[in-house]
């Protein structure tokens, strides 16, 4: 069985989320959110755990977590561990309460941790629980804004500098930055994620992948280890797939989408190349995703430029 790719170093900074088994809930009263609060204090106090965001849901919970000390192993063993124990003995069951191990995706902060708090906090917006995020009371959101009690082992002073720095406008400007989404569609940033693993700038993606092919040389187990191989540049790309002859109308949409999916370069990057928005190459490329799926012809070239594109980057 394939094991998930785990980085870890001193200073990370994470998106984790754990799920239910089988989808289950795992929060089924108020007392069972506050004692899972009460595990991420402990995690802060003993492992050294800076907890940026979180926001608990009825099946799921997001985390916005820094590593000082590299040891989020340690730290999700305790959380999710003691949060486990607790609910098995409170509602008189056993077994797993999560569903598999956590997933924790490896975050450049100075260029995400913004974005990702925004799409924490607005999780139970998007399903529908609530209408404003200021309205669910299982997030730290609240405590961005001035509207609820400050909470001692949360850190907000990281998030809030990047609105008017210390300023005391800075929780008016989150809630406006926060609130400029509630309306319309919103693209998730981890859409740009790469590998299932790692979620940055290209220069970020390839410090951190090749620090790791060195550490870790039997890749067997961990196929995202090869995903994270230097990714081919946009001009590979699209030379690779004029090379088929195909119409030229096509290949360009057949370009998005491997430049989304190949080149490792961000929304905003492969749009300015081909002048369009970030919105529009995400369905592009999404849409030639769905027809692969439905026409064998479509499949077989994917599968024939991915298998040019996979031999350039690992020769």
């Amino acid at each position: 069985m394939a094991r998930p790719l785990r980085i870890e170093y001193p200073g990370a900074f994470y998106h984790v989320t754990s799920r239910g088994n089988e989808r289950k809930d795992i929060f089924k009263s108020v007392r069972d959110r506050e004692k899972f609060l009460s595990f991420l204090e402990s995690a802060v106090t003993r492992y050294g755990a800076v907890i940026h965001a979180y926001c608990l849901m009825s099946n799921h919970y997001h985390l916005l977590v820094e590593t000082p000390q590299g040891n989020l192993s340690q730290i999700m063993r305790h959380i999710n561990g003691a949060y486990t124990t607790y609910f098995n003995i409170k509602h008189s069951r056993s077994g797993h309460l999560f569903q598999g191990r956590y997933k924790a995706i490896l975050v450049e902060a100075d260029e995400y941790a913004t974005e990702l708090s925004r799409y924490i906090h607005l999780n139970p917006v998007r399903a529908a629980l609530v209408s404003k995020p200021e309205e669910y009371h299982w997030s730290s959101y609240r405590s961005y804004t001035g509207q609820g009690k400050t909470i001692g082992w949360l850190n907000t002073d990281f998030i809030l500098s990047y609105f008017a720095g210390n300023s005391s406008k800075a929780p008016d400007h989150y809630r406006k930055f926060v609130e400029a989404l509630l309306t319309g569609e919103y693209e998730s940033p981890l859409k740009e994620i790469i590998a299932s693993t790692l979620l940055g700038r290209p220069e970020f993606v390839d410090k951190i992948s090749n620090q790791k092919l060195c550490e870790l040389r039997d890749e067997r187990n961990v196929p995202a280890l090869k995903a994270l191989r230097s990714h081919p540049s946009m001009d590979k790309i699209i030379t690779t797939i004029k090379a088929e002859s195909i119409d030229e109308k096509f290949v360009r949409k057949i370009s998005i989408y491997c430049c989304h999916k190949y080149s490792g370069a961000k929304l905003k990057e492969i749009g300015e190349r081909f002048r369009m928005s970030d919105a529009a190459i995400a369905q592009t490329s999404k849409r030639l995703s769905l027809k692969a799926e439905k026409n064998s012809e479509t499949k077989k070239l994917l599968e024939r430029i991915e298998a040019k594109l996979t031999s350039k980057v690992e020769t």
